[in-house]
């Protein structure tokens, strides 16, 4: 099923999107718990429950560690073994900073430099979690919604830059089976497909499995001429916005939304999302 109900409105025989509204979601509730996740090696987490997701935020580094669906796929499949590479240490979101001023906002690795964190919001529909690095050059900001979550780079040190990474498995595990689209175009593309250039607004890529119903999705907010370049790897997905190689190009504040979405249909995919990027925007 579609995660709601799609607001429509004809005009000239045009079809528009609008904000989503408070009502939608009324019935909707994010959870905020505190516990272990034991696939990620053990480490402390804020775990969030939403919609259609449980997020569990690693404490100590400040990233995703694993991001489980309805059915318990996770989707990101963190560990941190050390010397795993792809198959664990490396995977996560949004693995911001690498050796920039420090190495933070990853679930914390043997590279990790630790944050501290502090629960700002905790209410039925909105939970906010904000992290500052270790040094106090890089502070991160986690608002989590029924239908999303959202991090934000509310602090960069100055002199320094960044990117944001989707660093996972579809469907939970990477195979022949998953695919990608985006919307540089309305194409399925297959898992081991590259793509180089700026993504055109809204800059967005969703990861899907065809095995599976739905689409994990992630959102740049703020449109850039920088490149949002994606290769994969045996073993997991490196989606780089504001990344090329292992050069990074964002240094001001920014705002990336990830989530899932009920429909592996690209139009309901697209609409899904530029319906959040209007939502975010009317706030």
């Amino acid at each position: 099923m579609f995660a709601k109900v799609t607001l429509l409105c004809l005009l000239f025989g045009v079809v528009k999107l609008m904000p989503i509204s408070h009502a939608e979601v009324e019935d909707k509730q994010v959870k905020l718990s505190h516990g272990i996740d034991e696939s990620a090696g053990g480490l402390s987490t804020y775990i969030v429950s939403v919609a259609n997701a449980t997020y569990y935020l690693e404490k100590d580094g400040g990233g995703l560690s694993s991001m489980l669906d309805t059915d318990g796929a996770d989707w990101i499949g963190f560990n941190d073994t050390k010397g795993s590479g792809h198959q664990g240490e490396y995977r996560g979101f949004p693995n911001a900073i690498h050796k920039q001023d420090g190495d933070y906002f990853h679930a914390l690795n043997s590279a990790t430099d630790k944050s501290s964190s502090v629960v700002e919001i905790d209410s039925p529909q909105h939970v906010r979690i904000v992290f500052t690095s270790g040094n106090g050059k890089w502070q991160g900001q986690w608002d989590f919604y029924p239908l999303r979550c959202d991090f934000t780079m509310t602090q960069v040190s100055q002199g320094y830059h960044y990117w944001v990474q989707y660093e996972g498995v579809p469907g939970g595990t990477m195979d022949d089976s998953d695919f990608w689209y985006a919307s540089a175009d309305n194409k399925q593309h297959a898992i081991n497909e590259t793509f180089v250039g700026d993504l055109p607004s809204p800059e967005w890529f969703a990861f899907g499995d065809v095995k599976t119903p739905r689409m994990l999705y992630l959102l740049h907010h703020e449109d850039d001429e920088h490149p949002d370049d994606y290769v994969s790897r045996p073993d997991m997905t490196v989606l780089g916005f504001g990344r090329r190689g292992k050069n990074k190009f964002l240094n001001t504040s920014q705002t990336f939304s990830i989530g899932f979405i009920e429909s592996t249909q690209y139009e309901k995919v697209e609409m899904f999302i530029k319906e959040i990027s209007l939502n975010v925007l009317s706030r």
